[in-house]
């Protein structure tokens, strides 16, 4: 289908959708930003391809759709420190964040959005997964959704499988002013500011715990809900070129870059979007958007 002279091209019946004709390049019209919001909002994930992004345009595509925020691990790029690089080298095995997450979730306010513009690529491998946060939720039993639109989890940057995907990294770019450990208590499930609708708001990287129960006790049930949220029918999968470009949700959406490139370089540039406080599903919902 094609919305203002821009043609939409979804990649899977639950998430994603290429975008044709948009050169992200010029300077975009509020109209059209508005537009591709909503294709965003509908599919979660945009992809683009072909786009010709040096650093300064990059940051300034990313200031259209939201305020770019540093990551509190990483130093960003040389003048530009709300762009993160996320790079795998040729001899390094872990590829950071290379398991099921959304973005820095341990943080208080975590990201609205994520936009990843790839610099350069394997000759084979290095997809992206995506998998819809609404739909795991819409598809579980009525008593499970009541069990869960109470719960609260504590999310914690120093959960052992994502502080191993960023030791590499660590090594030769941390920051100065980073904290051992962040954590952040979010709801189980979250209500999305801008369309109303309920999604889970776990994460495999993250998630440690619920509130007032232990590890031991809240693992049956998060073990459950880490594998039902990346069943296929919730997914679709992403292959990079140089100069294809993301923009993700974080609010709705997780992502799972695969490490099946040993032996070759990936880097990518990765700007994050402030976002808001996660409302907990029990609380009243917002009108949804509309347009």
């Amino acid at each position: 289908m094609r919305r203002n002279s821009f043609e939409v091209r979804p990649l899977s019946g639950a998430i994603g959708a290429e975008i044709v004709g948009v050169d992200l390049a010029y300077d975009l019209d509020d109209d059209l930003i508005a537009a591709l919001r909503r294709v965003w909002l509908d599919h979660l994930v945009l992809f683009f391809h072909g786009q010709d992004l040096p650093p300064a345009r990059f940051l300034a595509l990313a200031r259209r759709f939201g305020e770019p925020i540093e990551y509190p691990f990483l130093k960003g790029l040389d003048g530009f420190p709300e762009i993160t690089p996320v790079v795998k080298l040729e001899h390094e095995r872990i590829n950071f964040g290379g398991l099921w997450h959304s973005d820095t979730a341990y943080l208080d306010i975590p990201p609205m959005g994520t936009m990843l513009i790839a610099r350069e690529v394997p000759p084979w491998g290095g997809d992206t997964l995506f998998a819809n946060m609404y739909l795991a939720y819409e598809s579980l039993s009525p008593g499970l959704k009541r069990l869960l639109d109470g719960l609260v989890a504590v999310n914690s940057s120093a959960k052992a499988d994502v502080t191993k995907t960023r030791e590499d990294r660590l090594r030769d770019a941390a920051r100065a002013d980073a904290r051992p450990e962040y954590e952040a208590l979010h709801p189980v499930v979250r209500i999305h500011p801008e369309t109303g609708r309920k999604a889970l708001y776990i994460n495999g990287g993250h998630t440690v715990h619920f509130r007032d129960m232990t590890e031991q006790e809240s693992a049956p049930l998060l073990d459950f809900l880490f594998a039902h949220l990346t069943r296929p029918e919730f997914t679709c999968r992403f292959r990079w070129e140089p100069g294809s470009l993301a923009f993700w949700d974080n609010r709705c959406a997780q992502h799972n870059p695969v490490n099946d490139y040993h032996g070759f370089r990936r880097v990518m540039h990765r700007i994050t979007l402030r976002g808001d406080r996660p409302r907990s599903a029990t609380a009243r919902s917002p009108a949804p958007a509309r347009g």
